[in-house]
């Protein structure tokens, strides 16, 4: 297979577009090594820094856990209201360009035209986005609202006791099960998908707009100048790659347990960390091969087998469901995001630390660290877009799905709780709440092996779009780099994965997800700037 796979090189702007002169050259600064073209220092200090904390990590295993924790819980304690403020800010600005004048600007040029058809395009930026996650949490979270979010409520015969949700009356079973499912899409909804877009689209309009090259530093330049190709843009890709490495171990390692419960339920799979560090391996292996066939062969094809795979099983469940009640649901589920939307994302003055602090700050921080891999992932496949049709597109039709997944998934699972009276979804653990739900449904079998093959085809699709984005930042910027270095990348993600979950299990996962969130959030606001600075120096 050729290096280059993914291209020789960032593509030519089509058409007029506002270049800016500058003396550095992709590759310039980079130096080759045992097969690796390296960008130095950016390859050399994150490289040796991952390899040193899988090291320390594993010789410490036994008393590294509880730092991990504490790690956790003071930044989502201390920092939740930043969080909350910063996502704010980021669905703000998005919102506020597709309405304005600049959603004019076309990524590549005027007269660029997309790479991609609409299908091949969402397919990609989905998969990537928040595959595991979805299957993970897609029947957990709702479960958890409904029963111990905001200020820790007890249950009787399935309904709330002793504490009334916003905008209904104490007891109401119907206002829970609506906060719930709005508190959930809050989580999967416009925040996250903004974070996403304001890095992705930044990427797209320096690199194929302005001619820098197609990494991090590069937004920076309406700030710093040319000093992003000193010392200030090594840190900020540094920060891109640790916060790339860190929420991407988390996704994995979350799939690897889900994956584990899955084959324990069908097969007797035996549920522990030796298990789930197997299929890690298995499963890189797997993404290593997708990495080797590149972005087209390996990236697109997985992410659109995904989707198909994706479709059938939420069309199952809404079918084999409670049909005509989901279909209600989803128009309820609409409106109370609606209405709950501002309190939700309220970050100043809240009560509920339990939701504040233990949910939407996790997942932000978590949306964060994921945001370089992803926006520069749906950068490469975004060319020739409009600033507006690429916000809508991946601000509000992801957003749509999210609200389709997660209530054909959570309300189905309500449902057979409220309705039913079943608790055995709402007793389980989290990597085994979806399988729980789909024991009360026909066709067990079958629809617990397509979600399994789901969680690891989410997994393979995660892990080789990652290890191309990072090999991306650590080259500079090229997007031909040698394979032997996707390779490292695509290894180490693996191993990451595996250290945190022997070091800590799932609260070392957050942990670090959260501690490379934090300082990258600061960088995406910083971003927000030049990105508008760069957007009105464009022709419309």
């Amino acid at each position: 297979m050729s290096d280059s796979t993914d291209g020789d090189a960032i593509p030519a702007p089509e058409g007029p577009a506002n270049l800016i002169e500058t003396d550095y050259e992709i590759g310039q600064n980079n130096v080759q090594l045992l097969g690796l073209d390296i960008h130095n220092p950016v390859f050399a200090v994150s490289g040796l820094s991952v390899v040193a904390f899988v090291i320390i990590t594993m010789a410490f295993q036994n008393t590294i856990g509880p730092v991990f924790t504490g790690m956790r819980d003071f930044l989502t304690s201390t920092f939740d209201w930043f969080f909350l403020l910063a996502g704010n800010i980021f669905v703000l600005v998005c919102l506020g360009l597709i309405v304005s004048p600049l959603g004019k600007v076309r990524i590549g040029g005027r007269d660029a035209t997309p790479d991609y058809g609409y299908a091949g395009w969402f397919a990609m930026l989905f998969a990537a986005g928040m595959g595991i996650g979805l299957m993970f949490y897609g029947v957990s979270e709702p479960i958890s609202h409904y029963s111990t979010s905001f200020g820790g409520v007890t249950l009787e015969n399935g309904v709330r006791t002793d504490w009334a949700p916003l905008g209904g009356a104490e007891g109401d079973a119907a206002a829970s099960h609506a906060l719930g499912m709005a508190a959930t899409i809050f989580h999967w909804g416009l925040h996250p998908w903004a974070i996403y877009a304001i890095v992705a689209l930044s990427l797209a309009l320096f690199a194929y707009n302005k001619g820098l090259p197609l990494t991090v530093r590069s937004i920076f330049y309406p700030i710093f100048g040319e000093r992003i190709w000193g010392w200030p843009g090594h840190v900020i890709d540094i920060l891109a790659v640790f916060a790339t490495l860190f929420g991407l171990a988390t996704s994995l390692g979350v799939g690897a347990q889900q994956a584990n419960a899955g084959l324990n339920y069908l097969f007797g799979v035996p549920i522990g960390t030796t298990s789930q560090i197997v299929l890690i391996a298995l499963i890189t292996g797997a993404a290593l091969f997708s990495v080797l066939r590149g972005l087209d062969g390996g990236v697109k094809l997985l992410s659109e087998v995904n989707l198909v795979l994706a479709a059938v099983l939420v069309l199952f469940i809404l079918f084999a469901g409670p049909t005509m009640t989901l279909f209600g649901d989803l128009v309820d589920n609409v409106g109370a995001y609606a209405s709950e939307l501002i309190p939700l994302s309220n970050p100043f003055g809240r009560e509920d630390a339990n939701f504040s602090q233990g949910w939407t700050a996790f997942y932000w921080a978590w949306w964060i660290s994921w945001s370089p891999f992803v926006g520069m992932f749906i950068a490469r496949v975004s060319r020739g877009r409009t600033v507006r049709e690429f916000i809508t597109c991946v601000l509000l039709i992801p957003t749509a799905v999210s609200i389709v997944w997660m209530t054909v998934l959570g309300g189905a699972a309500l449902d057979q709780l409220i309705v039913e009276g079943f608790t055995g979804a709402q007793d389980a653990a989290l990597e085994l709440k979806l399988f729980e739900m789909l024991t009360q449904m026909p066709l067990t079998f079958i629809a617990s092996l397509l979600s399994i093959v789901l969680v690891i085809v989410f997994f393979v699709t995660s892990s080789d779009s990652g290890s191309l984005v990072i090999d991306t930042i650590t080259a500079g910027g090229k997007v031909d780099a040698p394979v032997a270095q996707r390779v490292f990348w695509a290894t180490f993600e693996g191993l990451v994965a595996a250290a945190l979950l022997i070091g800590g299990g799932l609260g070392a996962l957050q942990a670090m997800a959260v501690s490379t969130g934090f300082p990258f959030a600061i960088v995406l606001l910083l971003a927000c700037y030049a990105l508008i600075k760069g957007l009105m120096d464009e022709p419309r």
